[in-house]
């Protein structure tokens, strides 16, 4: 699966990943509906670092679709809320 975390650029992440991801995507939603700002600048902090680290990253000048996108580490909470769909970042 291909995931561009915006500002940064494009990685390659295994399907395998996927549970794991999904795991602090639900803790990040959970955070954002609480209004726990803290808890949501630790645990998108975490899901771009899993994501940097399970990823290979893709040549800059590749030109892949991509089928997930998050935000970049500074994005707000609102900012992160119109970016949402029912299932948080990454679809289940």
């Amino acid at each position: 699966m291909i995931v561009r975390i915006m500002g940064e650029g494009q990685l390659d992440v295994a399907d395998g990943h996927l549970a794991e991801l999904n795991s602090l995507d639900d803790e990040l939603l959970a955070e954002m509906e609480g209004g726990d700002e803290d808890g949501f600048r630790r645990t998108l902090g975490a899901l771009l670092e899993a994501v940097r680290r399970l990823g290979e990253p893709l040549p800059d000048d590749a030109l892949e679709p991509s089928e997930l996108i998050l935000p970049a580490p500074d994005a707000s909470l609102d900012e992160v809320r119109e970016m949402l769909s029912d299932d948080g970042l990454i679809p289940g």
